[in-house]
């Protein structure tokens, strides 16, 4: 199991990959985004909630609180590993911090190398989410 947070303010731009995921909401709010063929649906999270996004289903989050989103993902050793690659693990006693720069950069060829479909900045705004480039992720 991973532990994911997701700080106030912040996002995660939209995706795609073959590994599912389950969401068990720890704490704070947050907004998920999926993806069907007749457009889009935003689905709020709080504590004690369990959301699923089955393989290759588009999704992104977004937490428009004023406090960090916590929430464990219960997936495959594969999208752990791709987290093990970019990620930055929290220890005991030390807070998740958000990813440094090189991290960001380095997104883009890890998740190009596990297969995963990252959304453009553009495909993003369609969404309502507003996401810099990561140097041309796609």
């Amino acid at each position: 199991m991973l532990r994911g947070t997701i700080p106030p303010g912040g996002s995660v731009p939209l995706h795609a990959h073959a590994d599912p995921e389950t969401f068990l909401m720890r704490s704070g709010d947050v907004e998920g985004l999926v993806m069907a063929p007749d457009g889009h649906r935003r689905v709020p999270l709080r504590a004690g909630e369990v959301f699923h996004v089955p393989g290759q289903a588009p999704h992104a989050w977004r937490n428009r609180s004023a406090a960090p989103a916590v929430m464990d993902v219960v997936t495959t050793a594969r999208l752990a590993s791709v987290f093990r690659e970019v990620g930055s693990p929290a220890g005991a006693g030390r807070a998740a911090e958000p990813p440094h720069a090189a991290a960001v950069r380095h997104f883009p060829e890890v998740s190009e190398r596990y297969g995963y479909w990252n959304a453009t900045p553009e495909e993003n705004a369609r969404v309502g989410l507003a996401v810099a480039s990561a140097g041309g992720a796609n």
